[in-house]
């Protein structure tokens, strides 16, 4: 498993619950991953690392979490090494890594998406052309809105795409690709803003939920069709099949579902509601589409809710935070909620802060309602100083299915 967050560590707990996973090792890991396996100093972005890595302990799956590595080629090295990996090469990473590049695929594939807009006039969405970690797209709807977020980029010195601002319901879909053929995950929807009702700057992932009221089995096989499809076909006519985690953020719009972003890797942090869910074998899946040959494994979305809400540092997403105790976890964790480690460190044998969203807690119920008050429930009993989270994870949803 390479990296070190949230997502990694939900993706480690559920790997790990595989028969077939006989070791399961971290590069480099946190805390929660060395609970339930083994973690190394080799950096996510270190291909020669982890090639030397794989070889000395025979590895037969690689499993890249984080995008930056996967843009930078990490999976090609890995792969022409021999080594089977679920993750896409550079060209197909592209797709996340290159904005401009996903409106060409999307415009090749027919694929529906937000307008392009030669001019930035607010309402508008600004966008980082490149990476940027989740915080690289600004929502103007006024103009001092649009000149602050123009300010913002043009103090990194980015290229910029420029969009129509899109209104409806906002949902991410994974899809497990090999190259040809798709296999969904569940729907789930996040929170991108740090502050209760969808106020303040853009981030990471405040909290995620799944189910999505309303997105049935026949509504995701329809976007599938629409989106996933469409695009893996393309990418394979350009000679860049997609073998990894194909993650669409859309908009379903009245005019139908619009495609806001492409990442080449599970979400963060989506991933952490969407895996306590799922039912089956996600290592012997993840194996199959690495192997080019999806379709005997027989993984879905089971009936209970996941609710997962996110806890930052008190000046996240300007800031991180090092080194403050963290209390109250195993409390959290024995009253039966999953705590995915973030952004922790071990300190002489103390867990404590170590960057910008801290710990993930997900709750699970016999529904919505059920899952946010587990959730919520399991945040009471954590503290360090700071802590900041949002306290409108799902409500909506809850408010809607009541």
């Amino acid at each position: 498993m390479v990296g070190s967050g949230g997502r990694e560590h939900a993706l480690a707990w559920k790997l790990a619950q595989s028969a077939q996973c006989d070791e399961l090792h971290a590069a480099p890991g946190n805390p929660g991953i060395a609970a339930i396996g083994h973690c190394h100093p080799v950096r996510a972005e270190d291909g020669e690392g982890l090639l030397a890595f794989c070889g000395e302990h025979e590895i037969d799956l690689v499993v890249v979490g984080p995008e930056a590595p996967l843009v930078a080629g990490l999976a090609d090295q890995l792969r022409h090494a021999g080594v089977a990996v679920f993750g896409p090469g550079a060209s197909a990473a592209r797709i996340e890594g290159s904005k401009t590049f996903a409106k060409e695929v999307m415009a090749a594939a027919r694929v529906p998406t937000a307008a392009s807009l030669s001019v930035a006039r607010a309402p508008c969405v600004v966008k980082v052309d490149g990476l940027a970690a989740g915080k690289g797209v600004f929502v103007c709807r006024t103009q001092e809105e649009l000149d602050a977020g123009l300010r913002e980029v043009g103090g990194r010195g980015d290229s910029l795409v420029i969009e129509e601002l899109l209104e409806g319901e906002e949902l991410s879909l994974f899809a497990v690709c090999d190259g040809r053929q798709a296999l969904p995950l569940a729907p789930a929807q996040d929170f991108k803003r740090i502050g209760d009702g969808d106020t303040g700057p853009n981030t990471g992932g405040m909290g995620a939920y799944s189910p999505v009221p309303s997105f049935g089995a026949s509504d995701v096989e329809e976007l599938l069709e629409q989106v996933h499809r469409p695009v893996l076909a393309e990418l394979a006519n350009r000679g860049s099949p997609f073998v990894g985690l194909l993650y669409a953020g859309l908009m379903i719009t009245d005019d139908g579902p619009r495609v806001l972003e492409f990442n080449c890797r599970f979400g963060d942090p989506e991933t952490q509601a969407i895996l306590p869910r799922l039912e089956g074998d996600l290592l012997a899946l993840l194996h199959e589409a690495a192997s080019g040959s999806l379709g005997s494994s027989d993984v879905r979305a089971g009936s209970e809710a996941a609710v997962t809400v996110v806890l930052a540092a008190a000046d996240y997403p300007s800031a991180g935070d090092v080194g403050a105790p963290i209390d109250g976890v195993e409390e959290a964790e024995a009253g039966g909620a999953l705590v995915f480690h973030a952004g922790t460190a071990r300190r002489a044998d103390r867990l404590v802060t170590n960057g910008g969203r801290i710990l993930n807690v997900t709750g699970l119920g016999d529904d919505l309602a059920e899952a946010r008050a587990a959730a919520y429930a399991a945040v009471e009993r954590i503290s360090f100083q700071g802590m900041r989270y949002r306290t409108d994870i799902a409500a909506r949803a809850e408010s809607r299915v009541a």
